[in-house]
Parts: structure tokens; sequence; C-alpha cells
């Protein structure tokens, strides 16, 4: 796969370089895991260029205040969700198994 398609705030950074795998879903998962347990989109800036900047660098926060509210293990599994570098991202199985689902 090469083509760009998609929602720009739940793209996967290996989609924006225009090679990507499906592990770009389980990216897009993490997005509305994220959405679910903060009701904020992870990447959002005042420009497309900007939400590309974040995604490209994973940048996201934990800080807001429903974060504080939010278990460890959860955090945990957002952080295999949303994991930069797509050889290291968690498969749907290796997701399913997380201790979070447990």
């Amino acid at each position: 796969m090469s083509e760009v398609v998609g929602t720009p705030y739940y793209v996967a950074p290996e989609v924006l370089k225009g090679k990507y795998t499906n592990k770009c879903d389980i990216w897009s998962i993490g997005v509305l895991f994220y959405i679910m347990l903060s009701g904020y989109l992870p990447f959002n800036g005042p420009t497309w260029e900007d939400v590309y900047e974040k995604i490209l660098n994973s940048n996201y926060s934990l800080e807001q205040k429903e974060f504080s509210k939010v278990s460890d293990k959860a955090k945990d599994l957002l952080s295999h969700l949303l994991e930069k570098d797509y050889r290291k991202r968690y498969s749907a199985t290796q997701a399913l198994k997380h201790p979070w689902f447990k």
C-alpha cells in the first residue's frame, strides 16, 4: 500500500510517509481509544501541517486531568497502540492479549 487516504486525525505516521501495512489500522484504533479515554483528539493543531507533525513524532500527552482517572494498564495499552515505529506497534492479537482486557 502506498496511497495516503483516510481522516487526517486518525492517520498513522507511516501512511504520511507513503509506505504502510495493516498496522496503520492499529494506530487508528489507538486514536479512538485515546478519544474514548479522554474525550480529546491525541493529535490536534490549528493547521493540518501541525497535526501531521504531531503524528509523525507520535507527540501526544497524557497530562490532561481526564487521564488521572485512567488506569496504568489502559495507558500502557494506549502507548503500544500509538507506537511510532509500526514494527514495534502491537498487532491486533497482541492488543487483545493485553492485561487491560482481562
